[in-house]
């Protein structure tokens, strides 16, 4: 039945059942949660750190530094400091606002990182975030 009615047949509905609607609405919220997340894999595999805290930041300038090999900035191989600098400096002059994102893998000495990031203030880029995993324990 659609709703209460009077006592009489042919009555006016005085409420509206809810539940179904809640239902359907319930397994929409479901698929679209499970759809609109978009996982993002680093085309390097990399061993990110783990942070109790983290938020999620849009990467415009992505900077990879993985283990072994040269880093990357948006995917393109820098061959060293000098080069991540002057790439910094492009980049910001062709975007004021630009952010970057620093993705090093966690068996990457500190002074790479370090570096990393000097070149990149020296390049003018002075809004930099460090990429991180949610901990083990912590759900998304």
């Amino acid at each position: 039945m659609a709703g209460v009615t009077s006592s009489r047949p042919g009555g006016i509905i005085e409420g509206i059942n809810m539940t179904p609607l809640v239902d359907i609405m319930l397994v929409l919220l479901v698929i679209f949660i499970v759809t609109a997340k978009i996982l993002v894999s680093p085309a390097v595999p990399l061993e990110l750190p783990q942070a109790t805290q983290t938020e999620q930041v849009q990467v415009v300038y992505a900077v990879t530094v993985p283990a072994e090999g040269p880093t990357l900035i948006n995917g393109q191989q820098m061959s060293d400091n000098k080069a991540i600098e002057a790439h910094a400096r492009q980049a910001l002059a062709n975007d004021r606002n630009l952010q970057a994102v620093i993705q090093a893998d966690g068996n990457v000495p500190h002074r790479r990182v370090i570096a990393t990031l000097d070149a990149l203030r020296r390049g003018g880029l002075v809004k930099v975030a460090f990429g991180t995993q949610p901990a083990a324990d912590e759900t998304p």
